[in-house]
């Protein structure tokens, strides 16, 4: 087997750890809890992603510099409202930012101040305009494959297409749930924090199994130099001491390097950056020559669509997908009403043409 970039040992990545995270992930004591210490800390306790707590923490930030660095509890609807408005006015954000920003001030209001004030849930919220998902064709599909010439990237790309996964359930896979006798991939912790199942192609079985002798290797190399540690998820790592270095917990598509845990200081091999895959996805579009934006979440798009294309029935697709209400599967089916719903432009009737 020819040596791989995945089972070259990496030096750590040094990332700056926050101060006030200490070994134990608490804040430190030789200060007093400030709001966003304290913003951090609940947020932590009630087990959100990191990537949740970044935002949250950021938009707080924003918005007591926005008032002039006032205090939150001295502020009114108002207050809130002008920040809202300002967002997407004087910035242009998406609706979807901004219902960002405003959950962020609801999670800081009531779990933090401990204000459960009427009036923030009755903040009027710009409406998400309501537009048809960027689908690509099979042609299209097939030439987006071509043109991604890194052998990894060619196997996550053809997996998001395949089994319909977010780009981050993909990156955050772990062993244990690839079920190949099943065909399944389970998927942990999805949207909304569910548990689905989704198809493993039968196509990339074996490439798979291919790729994870190798990132085996991989994890038995850094066994051998005293790591071997994964993030593990709530307090499982508590429950389960020895679970961190088990190979069924490790990460499918695992990262070249090790880097600094920013919440607890702990050197660990986290899983593959997402942008890598983002600027793979871009960059075979771009050689394909497909004019139509084109993101890691086009393939789960595409993957919904081609499925009812094929006559799968839309409860099947809402399951593979996750989706709590199928109203939102639903969106997908506009390629089954082709040609504006199925209806024939005069100027392609009889005589006129």
């Amino acid at each position: 087997m020819s040596c791989n970039p995945l089972i070259a040992q990496a030096l750590p990545v040094q990332y700056p750890v926050a101060p006030m995270d200490t070994s134990n992930g608490t804040r430190s004591p030789d200060r007093p809890p400030r709001l966003l210490d304290r913003l951090r800390e609940r947020i932590r306790l009630k087990h959100y992603s990191k990537r949740t707590e970044q935002a949250y923490v950021q938009w707080a930030k924003r918005y007591i510099h926005f008032h002039g660095k006032r205090h939150p509890a001295e502020l009114g609807k108002a207050e809130v409202e002008a920040f809202l408005t300002s967002l997407a006015v004087e910035r242009n954000v998406t609706a979807s930012t901004q219902s960002q920003a405003l959950s962020a001030l609801l999670f800081l209001y009531r779990e933090v101040l401990g204000l459960d004030l009427p009036w923030l849930t009755e903040v009027t919220r710009a409406k998400k305009p309501a537009r048809l998902p960027t689908v690509l064709t099979r042609e299209e599909v097939l030439r987006l494959f071509k043109y991604v010439d890194d052998p990894l990237m060619d196997l996550v790309v053809r997996l998001l297409y395949g089994t319909g996964m977010r780009l981050m359930e993909c990156m955050r896979l772990r062993v244990k749930d690839v079920e190949f006798a099943r065909r399944e991939i389970v998927v942990r912790d999805g949207k909304g924090g569910k548990d689905r199942v989704t198809i493993l192609p039968v196509s990339l079985a074996e490439r798979l199994q291919t790729h994870l002798k190798v990132v085996k290797a991989q994890h038995d190399a850094d066994l051998a130099l005293g790591r071997g540690e994964v993030w593990l998820p709530d307090a499982l790592a508590v429950k389960y001491p020895n679970a961190a270095q088990a190979w069924g917990w490790q990460y499918v598509f695992p990262a070249v390097g090790f880097s600094v845990d920013p919440r607890l200081g702990a050197v660990r091999r986290h899983h593959l950056d997402e942008k890598r895959v983002q600027r793979a996805v871009k960059r075979a579009a771009q050689r394909a020559e497909i004019v139509k934006p084109v993101s890691p979440h086009t393939l789960r798009h595409s993957f919904a669509t081609h499925l009812l294309e094929a006559g799968y029935d839309i409860r099947t697709v809402q399951e593979l997908l996750g989706h709590s209400d199928v109203s939102t599967t639903m969106i997908y089916t506009h390629v089954l009403n082709r040609g504006g719903r199925g209806v024939v432009s005069p100027l392609d009737q009889r005589g006129l043409r």
